[in-house]
Order: structure tokens, then C-alpha cells, then sequence
């Protein structure tokens, strides 16, 4: 597990180490208050669980640093969507 956050590939998908820990520590909130698992593995060790999701870019960053779930919108906590008509 440890291992995982070592590699580049991870540290380069959400840009960089600060963004890795403040985006593992967010989640992990949300999983110990309560939040499901994004993805299907057998453990129980969220952190596992949040390094998982991270690999299946399941979860990110915004620009505002907020954890987004991918595919949700914004009012469920998902990326933000702009639309022309709404500016």
C-alpha cells in the first residue's frame, strides 16, 4: 500500500504530493463518516480502499481543492459543470 504512493504514477495523476495527501485525507474523512467505497476490493483498510480509488480515477481535486467524485454533479459533491447558458 505504502508502496503505491511512492510511485510517480500516482503522485503526477492529481499533480503532485500536497494534492495526494490533502485528496487521501479528505476521503478518508468521508469514508469514517460514513461514505461508501467507490470500488469493489476486498478489505476493509480504507486507506487501500482511498489509494484504489484514486487508480481508477474515481476521485480528484477541484480547482477549489473540494474531493469530486467523478460522473456525480455538483450537488452531490461531483465536478462542476458550465454551461454557456449560464454565463
Amino acid at each position: 500500500m505504502i508502496d503505491d504512493l511512492r510511485e510517480e504514477e500516482i503522485v503526477n495523476k492529481v499533480g503532485g504530493r500536497f494534492k495526494l495527501s490533502t485528496l487521501i485525507q479528505k476521503r478518508l474523512v468521508a469514508l469514517n463518516a460514513g461514505s461508501r467505497p467507490l470500488v469493489d476490493i476486498d478489505t476493509d483498510d480504507r486507506m487501500q480502499i482511498v489509494i484504489e480509488e484514486i487508480k481508477q480515477d474515481k476521485i480528484f481535486l477541484d480547482t477549489a481543492s473540494n474531493l469530486r467524485i467523478t460522473g456525480e454533479s455538483a450537488e452531490a459533491g461531483g465536478p462542476l459543470d458550465f454551461s454557456p447558458d449560464i454565463l
